[in-house]
C-alpha cells in the first residue's frame, strides 16, 4: 500500500515538471524578442513624435491632451496579458494571475508618476518647437541616460559605447548649429525658448527613467518574463495617465475636442485618425523601450532613442515639409555610424562571453 502511494506520487511530480527547453531555444527566443522590442521602440520613436507634431502643426491646443495622449494606450496590454494568462492556465491551473510582486508594483508607480509628469514637459515643450528641433534637444537624453546608468545601476562602458554616445552627441550638436532660425510662425522668442527649456527638461527626466526600470528588474528578485514587463509597462501606463487625466479634466480638455475637431486643419475624421495613430505608436515606444531594457540593457534603450533622431529628421521633411539641411545629412550619417559602432561592441562582446563560458565548460570536464 506505502509503495502503490509513493509510486502516485512520483508519477504526480513527474506529470507537474516540464522538461526544461534547450539553451539554443531559449536563446532563440530571447533574440526574438529583442528584435521584436527593437522594432518595437524605433517604430514608436519614429511615428510619436511625427503624430504628436502633426497634431499641433493644424490647430492641436490643449498640453494636458497630447500628454494623456502618449500612454492613453495602454488597455492595449489587457488584451495581450489575457492571452498571456489564458495559455499559461492551460499549461498550469495554478498560475498566478500576476507576476509583479508589491515591491515592483510600488516602483512601477513612482516610474509611472514621473513618466506622466515627463510626457507632459515633451508635449507643452513640442507645442512651441518644430519637431526637428525637439528632436535635436531629445537627443541629449542618452548623454542623461549614461550618465545615470553609470550612477544608479553601474552600466560598464566599452570604448565603442563611449564612441557611439560622442557620435550621436556630435550629430545633436551639427544639427544644433541650424537649429537657430526655425521658429514656427505665431511662437514668440519668449515662447521658443520656453519649448527649448521644457524639451530639455523632458530629456533629462526620461534619462533618469529608463536606468530606474533597469534598477526594479535588477530588484525584482526573480526572473524578468516578457509577461512580467508587460504587466509592469501596464501600471507605468495607467499611473503616467492618471496623472496627465488631472491635467485634462482640470483643464476640460475632452470637453475642448469636439471644437478642435471641428476647426482642425485637415478635418475633422483626420483630427481623431492622428489622435489614434499618436496613441498606438506611443504605446509601441514605451512597450519597445521596457522590453529592451529588460532584454539587453539601458544603454541600448537610449542608443535606439537616439539614432533615430535623424530619421525623425528625414520624416518631418516628407510629411511636415520641414526643410533638410546638409547639416541633417552629416547628423544622419554620424548617428548610422554611432549605431554601427555599438552594434559591434555588443558583437565582441557576446563573442567574448561565448568563448569564455566554452573555455570554463572544458576546465570543468572530468579528466580521462
Amino acid at each position: 500500500m506505502e509503495i502503490a502511494r509513493q509510486t502516485n506520487v512520483n508519477k504526480a511530480a513527474s506529470h507537474r515538471q516540464l522538461p526544461a527547453a534547450p539553451a539554443s531555444t531559449i536563446r532563440n527566443l530571447k533574440l526574438l524578442l529583442t528584435a521584436a522590442n527593437c522594432l518595437f521602440l524605433s517604430l514608436g520613436n519614429a511615428g510619436g513624435p511625427i503624430f504628436l507634431r502633426l497634431y499641433f502643426l493644424h490647430g492641436g491646443r490643449r498640453q494636458w491632451l497630447s500628454s494623456w495622449i502618449q500612454t492613453a494606450g495602454w488597455p492595449i496590454l489587457l488584451l495581450l496579458l489575457a492571452f498571456s494568462f489564458i495559455h499559461r492556465r492551460r499549461s498550469d491551473p495554478s498560475a498566478p494571475l500576476f507576476h509583479l510582486s508589491r515591491r515592483l508594483f510600488t516602483a512601477a508607480v513612482v516610474i509611472g508618476l514621473l513618466t506622466g509628469l515627463d510626457d507632459f514637459l515633451y508635449s507643452y515643450g513640442l507645442s512651441f518647437l518644430p519637431v526637428s528641433t525637439s528632436a535635436v534637444l531629445i537627443a541629449t537624453q542618452l548623454a542623461f541616460t549614461a550618465f545615470f546608468a553609470f550612477v544608479i545601476v553601474r552600466q560598464r562602458f566599452t570604448a565603442f559605447s563611449v564612441n557611439a554616445v560622442a557620435l550621436l552627441t556630435v550629430g545633436a550638436a551639427v544639427l544644433a548649429l541650424h537649429s537657430g532660425g526655425d521658429r514656427p510662425a505665431g511662437v514668440t522668442v519668449a515662447g521658443y525658448w520656453k519649448g527649448f527649456a521644457l524639451t530639455l527638461g523632458a530629456a533629462a527626466l526620461y534619462g533618469l527613467v529608463l536606468p530606474l526600470v533597469e534598477l526594479a528588474y535588477g530588484k525584482a528578485g526573480r526572473p524578468v518574463t516578457y509577461t512580467l514587463v508587460m504587466e509592469m509597462q501596464l501600471v507605468i501606463g495607467f499611473f503616467a495617465t492618471a496623472l496627465s487625466t488631472v491635467g485634462v479634466i482640470a483643464n476640460h480638455d475632452f470637453q475642448a475636442m469636439a471644437g478642435e475637431a471641428a476647426t482642425y486643419g485637415l478635418g475633422e475624421a483626420k483630427y481623431y485618425a492622428v489622435i489614434v495613430a499618436a496613441v498606438i505608436f506611443w504605446q509601441l515606444f514605451f512597450l519597445g523601450a521596457v522590453g529592451v531594457i529588460s532584454c539587453v540593457n539601458t544603454l541600448l534603450a537610449g542608443i535606439i532613442i537616439a539614432v533615430f533622431i535623424p530619421v525623425v529628421e528625414v520624416l518631418g521633411v516628407i510629411f511636415l515639409h520641414e526643410k533638410f539641411s546638409t547639416e541633417k545629412g552629416v547628423a544622419l550619417a554620424l548617428s548610422l555610424w554611432g549605431l554601427a559602432s555599438y552594434s559591434y561592441g555588443e558583437y565582441r562582446e557576446s563573442k567574448k562571453k561565448k568563448k569564455n563560458q566554452n573555455e570554463l565548460q572544458s576546465e570543468n570536464l572530468p579528466a580521462v
